[in-house]
């Protein structure tokens, strides 16, 4: 499937990039048995690395390959363009697609020499897929094999019908950011604990723009300082936007609030040393909550933290779960807190997941309550979109109305390895969302 258009004995023409895994966890959860599935991860864009022997890329690559899914991600338009002097020349024209009834992938294609070709062939295992071209004679061209290192990294190699090697190429997945979307680390949170230089080279390649973490201790973020941390995510080309930070309601005694907001004045000159723009807290207790009075402390309690927040130019928000929608004298939690928090200090994070599992209707709180959603975490009951059970489109069109300024990608249900999953959200959201 990759054709010699005459670029140094390189071809050029790049499919299926398998979305497997990461160097370190390299398919730790499940195999990807579906050619279907398989077929998605050849999504977004690509570029040439240096030489097929590094995964380095020049910062102008001499390929770049852009695909498009058609038909419900069954089938794709590739297109790939080669660098001629300052521009980049359209060299080749492709669509692929699988076939149920042979469960297998071809490819029709052609160059701008104007050579038409077909391919046909599969994916071998999780992480080897393999093509066999055709002219329109009949002839057999070439079998082009594809190695996938990982998740954004795959070695290809071109044989003639003798088996002599004819060439030998590597592409790096170059996905664009001006979608602005970001992740929640905890769907990466064994990844980043294991190496967090390379998960966010991976994040970065995929094309999400900054992260959110959940993981504040002892002032510091996995085990770094907050400068060291900042400087570890903008060397992988994302910033470090969001927190998720945890520090229970105090008790009711000067002493304990006292403690509670010197622990957030370190809090906040941490994440402002970080460079990160907001935080957000969630509450587990709300389960053992009975009476409006006890409602009535946390609201101030959230007040006085989106205080010291705003005065160090950070906003708060306040991230649901499930418990908010239960009912209390009447009222209930979430409205509460929506209604007796200052918008001024407090804004909120939609948890769209934990919404619809507690069956409220996320579009029912944008409109009623406008412009104090900034944040949204877009989580399904699958890998993002899968589920058929929430219709994000939709959730999106009242984007504005809610006030939203961070998207921010989580997956916790994982029916695939890790990679495949995440990259997964990164394409849902920007093809078929935003």
């Amino acid at each position: 499937m990759i054709r010699n258009f005459n670029i140094q004995k390189l071809t050029n023409r790049i499919t299926l990039l398998l979305i497997l895994i990461g160097a370190n966890s390299v398919f730790s959860q499940t195999t990807i048995p579906k050619q279907a599935d398989r077929l998605q991860q050849y999504l977004g864009f690509w570029v040439s690395s240096v030489d097929h022997k590094t995964d380095s890329v020049a910062n102008t690559p001499l390929i770049k390959m852009n695909n498009y899914p058609k038909i419900d991600n069954t089938a794709m338009s590739v297109d790939v363009f080669q660098k001629d002097g300052e521009i980049y020349n359209h060299t080749l024209t492709e669509l692929i697609g699988l076939d149920t009834k042979t469960d297998s992938i071809f490819a029709l294609g052609k160059s701008a020499q104007g050579d038409m070709f077909l391919g046909k062939g599969g994916f071998t295992s999780d992480t080897d897929w393999m093509m066999k071209d055709r002219d329109f004679t009949g002839k057999e061209t070439m079998t082009v094999t594809f190695d996938f290192k990982n998740q954004t990294d795959v070695s290809l190699k071109g044989k003639n019908p003798q088996k002599k090697i004819l060439w030998q190429t590597r592409y790096i997945k170059k996905n664009p950011k001006n979608k602005n979307i970001g992740i929640q680390l905890v769907s990466v949170h064994e990844e980043m604990k294991k190496n967090p230089e390379e998960t966010l080279k991976y994040l970065d390649r995929m094309g999400f723009s900054y992260i959110e973490t959940f993981v504040y201790k002892d002032r510091s973020f996995y085990g770094l300082s907050p400068l060291d941390f900042k400087k570890l995510v903008e060397v992988n080309n994302l910033k470090f936007t969001g927190s998720m930070t945890f520090y229970d309601l105090p008790s009711d005694d000067k002493q304990a609030w006292k403690k509670a907001m010197q622990w957030w004045r370190q809090c906040i000159e941490d994440h402002k040393q970080a460079g990160v723009e907001y935080l957000t807290i969630s509450n587990n207790q709300i389960k053992d909550i009975t009476t409006i009075d006890e409602l009535k402390r946390y609201s101030e309690y959230y007040d006085a933290i989106g205080k010291l927040c705003k005065e160090r130019g950070i906003r708060f928000a306040y991230h649901n779960h499930s418990d908010e929608f239960k009912t209390i004298e009447n009222k209930v939690v979430y409205d509460y807190f929506l209604e007796n928090t200052n918008a001024e200090y407090v804004s909120f994070q939609a948890d769209l997941y934990w919404m619809h599992f507690s069956k409220v209707n996320p579009i029912d709180y944008f409109k009623r309550y406008e412009n104090r959603f900034i944040s949204w975490h877009v989580k399904d009951y699958k890998e993002l979109g899968q589920s058929g059970k929430m219709d994000f489109e939709l959730y999106f069109k009242y984007a504005k109305t809610a006030g939203l300024k961070y998207t921010v990608a989580e997956v916790e249900a994982f029916n695939y390895p890790v990679w495949y999953s995440i990259n997964a959200a990164w394409n849902y959201l920007y093809f078929n969302i935003l």
